[in-house]
């Protein structure tokens, strides 16, 4: 029996607190549920309260909210250029917003309070002028945007990117380089309540715009003589939804780094689950994002105790083969429709 839409959604919704008790539970210092029920009410001591409160309950909820950020970035991004492969860590928007906060970074010195605060605003001016030169230069005149030309210069642009953050990084002294290396692998492992009351605002608002504008991606879907049929300006709206896809990504990056393939995979698999109709569709993408990033950030901290990996790398295991089915199996259905 095929499961209704509203169905679906009560199941992703259900797994985000069974998936959080499993993330409160699971650490160099292992908890019993038991244990863990006691703390939540109360009855913890001061050394619990650290690891759960201080510790693991910040870095689940950025990871959450980096999930979410993600992921509605890269189904706002589908649905403006109707390429299945757009990601904001893909086409470079996640690379441009990485550079300016690690030039912010190595300029600061360190982070006090006031400066984490202008982290995500930084993110932006990178990944917009990322974005908009990406944009421009896969435009054709008379055909719009290509995808598969955004896909490659996004590649390109991403990986020279890169490579000048590593020649920065390599420059600095031990205690910024360790710090920064593992922020651009994409770790959440240095999260704290500052980080999620910085990040908050930005996917709160985020979502509820992108939410306002959900009908115009569907119109969008239809395709741009239609869409203007309809009434609709479409390249002011393109830059509407672009803008607000860009400042989810950036505000993403500035806490978590760069975290790709989330924007791919998360509105992919809920595309199939709750259908391409967006005003289901984009909190169904939050919602597989976000449980995509925590449970990343599970085996992150588990697979290798005491040690842990960046929460990145777990998911580019996870993202980079489903790239490539995805890949083929758009040169597919395009060699079937010649």
């Amino acid at each position: 029996m095929k499961l209704k839409n509203h169905q679906i959604m009560y199941i992703l919704i259900a797994l985000i607190p069974i998936t959080i008790l499993i993330s409160l539970k699971s650490g160099y210092k292992d908890i019993t549920y038991l244990d863990l029920l006691r703390i939540i009410f109360g009855g913890g001591t001061v050394k619990e309260n650290l690891i759960i409160v201080d510790f693991r309950l910040p870095r689940i909820i950025i990871a959450m909210l980096v999930g979410i950020g993600f992921s509605l970035s890269g189904c706002v991004l589908q649905g403006i250029t109707k390429n299945p492969l757009s990601d904001p860590g893909l086409l470079g928007i996640n690379a441009g917003a990485g550079f300016v906060v690690v030039i912010f970074i190595v300029m600061a010195g360190t982070l006090s309070f006031s400066s984490i605060f202008l982290l995500p605003f930084f993110s932006f001016i990178g990944a917009g002028i990322t974005g908009a030169i990406i944009y421009k230069l896969s435009t054709n005149k008379f055909l719009g945007v290509e995808p598969i030309r955004l896909v490659l210069n996004g590649v390109a642009i991403q990986a020279g990117i890169n490579s000048i953050m590593i020649l920065i990084i390599l420059k600095l002294d031990k205690d910024q380089h360790d710090f920064l290396a593992r922020w651009q692998a994409g770790s959440i492992w240095n999260s704290n309540w500052k980080l999620v009351v910085t990040l908050l605002p930005w996917i709160v608002l985020g979502f509820i715009a992108v939410m306002l504008m959900a009908r115009n991606l569907d119109i969008l879907a239809l395709g741009e003589s239609i869409s203007k049929g309809l009434g609709m300006h479409v390249v002011k709206e393109k830059r509407k939804l672009l803008f607000t896809a860009i400042a989810l990504a950036a505000a993403s990056v500035a806490v978590s780094g760069s975290i790709s393939f989330v924007g791919l995979i998360g509105p992919h698999l809920s595309r199939k689950l709750v259908g391409p109709k967006h005003k289901i569709l984009l909190p169904a993408s939050g919602l597989v994002g976000a449980l995509l990033v925590l449970i990343a950030d599970i085996i992150a901290r588990t697979i290798i105790e005491p040690a842990e990996l960046p929460t990145g790398i777990v998911v580019s295991v996870i993202g980079a083969p489903y790239f490539l089915f995805l890949l083929m199996k758009n040169r597919k259905v395009k060699k079937e429709a010649t």
